[in-house]
């Protein structure tokens, strides 16, 4: 369906236009025409349907109706999301949609210092995008009052459960005005979500689509099986292919990603780091130069990833098969968005064999394996026994690491105090 049969206002659609969306996908098609009508809608979508799209462009066009600019803005729409990185694009998705509108929003969440959040809000916004922890800090500080929402959208409403956010949503829910349109949206749907969204929502429609289970038929996925000695020369191989100009390539830990990095710099790769570990600005930094091609590779954890949204990204690389079937699948779903053609690779060594056989009963689908592999697998998965002993290792590795540096801070101390009594 077309952007401009579901009766969208002429401004939204310009903007449209613009990015050149005119297409819409099938939970926009879905959603839209419900919010248009002022229905609360319980929304079950993962990253990437487009879902953003969904809800921010009737709350806009909402807003535009309502919009009376001889009166000082106050907060009428409040997004809350679990993440930063997700509360920044979705700001920017609003910003981009009501360009041709007087609408304004901002963004706010933790980590950085509020004095620029507060002077954009003293200033007056229709659209407030936020976290849960730095929108209780800044309104029990006095600088937000929400009884003027109209509309309130919880965006990945399990993720927010699964980072401990139940009671901020519990208490702002409290908080808000009765009298507005909620808009609920969450990848999945336990016991746990469906109560949530009874507490928030009024005889919601209900707009399902992209199950977990299933992987996007634009993207393309393949396999090389490879020994874990092997695993960074073979990575080198791919991208030798200049083809793969922007790629997002998941590790499963943060120590890891750092490493695969520095081993990237030093074959000339451009690429940076985001998880956990890394400040925000660092972490909105490297997002920002990858989606402005200053950097090819952006390597991610999952837990980091979570929010990013890139319209034009083709490629994914798992460096790590995840042990969770579902974790894949959203992996994979940061390409081929919106119908766009993506390609996903995965690195499988040994141990992660049994990780493969389970992904593929998931998505119901064999994934093709690439024979011209110049760095085949030929190593066997350990046995328990085997497993047993090199977690052994590792541990008196671990051991025999911090003792040798804490030796070696005590030799420091030591010397430092000659020095001083000299």
């Amino acid at each position: 369906m077309k952007f401009e049969d579901l009766n969208i206002n002429a401004s939204i659609l310009k903007a449209l236009n613009e990015k050149k969306y005119t297409t819409a996908t099938p939970i926009q098609s879905k959603a839209i025409p419900l919010a248009l009508a002022k229905n609360d809608i319980l929304g079950i979508a993962q990253t990437g349907t487009g879902k953003t799209a969904a809800f921010a462009i009737p709350t806009i066009q909402h807003l535009i109706a309502a919009d009376d600019q001889s009166k000082k803005k106050v907060i009428k729409a409040l997004i809350l999301t679990p993440t930063r990185e997700l509360a920044i694009q979705i700001q920017e998705n609003f910003t981009e949609f009501s360009k041709y509108t007087s609408l304004r929003n901002t963004v706010i969440f933790g980590g950085v210092n509020q004095a620029s959040q507060v002077r954009v809000l003293k200033n007056g916004i229709d659209i407030l995008i936020a976290t849960p922890g730095r929108l209780m800090d800044l309104m029990n500080q006095g600088f937000i009052s929400l009884k003027h929402i109209e509309f309130f959208i919880l965006d990945e409403a399990d993720r927010m459960l699964d980072m401990g956010f139940v009671h901020e949503v519990k208490k702002l829910v409290k908080i808000i005005p009765q009298k507005r349109q909620s808009l609920f949206f969450s990848a999945t749907m336990p016991d746990s979500i469906k109560e949530l969204s009874n507490s928030i929502l009024s005889n919601p429609k209900k707009v399902e689509v992209s199950p977990t289970s299933s992987t996007a038929d634009t993207i393309q996925q393949y396999i090389y099986m490879t020994n874990k000695s092997s695993k960074k020369d073979l990575l080198f191989h791919i991208l030798k292919d200049e083809k793969l100009d922007q790629v997002l390539l998941f590790s499963k830990t943060k120590h890891g990603a750092d490493r695969i990095v520095k081993n990237l710099k030093k074959e000339n790769i451009t690429a940076a780091a985001i998880h956990g570990d890394k400040a925000q600005n660092q972490r909105q930094k490297a997002l920002i130069n990858f989606k402005e091609g200053n950097i090819r590779v952006l390597v991610a954890t999952d837990i980091a990833a979570r929010g990013i949204d890139i319209d034009q990204l083709k490629y994914v690389i798992n460096y790590d098969i995840p042990n969770i079937s579902e974790t894949y699948v959203h992996r994979i779903g940061r390409s081929g968005r919106a119908g766009k053609e993506g390609t996903a690779i995965s690195l499988c060594e040994p141990e992660e064999n049994a990780y493969l056989k389970s992904i593929e009963k998931l998505i119901k689908k064999k994934v093709e394996v690439i024979k011209d592999n110049p760095y085949p697998q030929t190593d066997k998965p350990m046995t328990a026994a085997q497993k047993k002993e090199a977690e052994k290792e590792k541990q008196r590795r671990k051991q025999e690491f911090f003792a040798n540096r804490k030796a070696s801070k005590n030799t420091k101390g030591g010397s430092n105090k000659r020095n001083q009594r000299r």
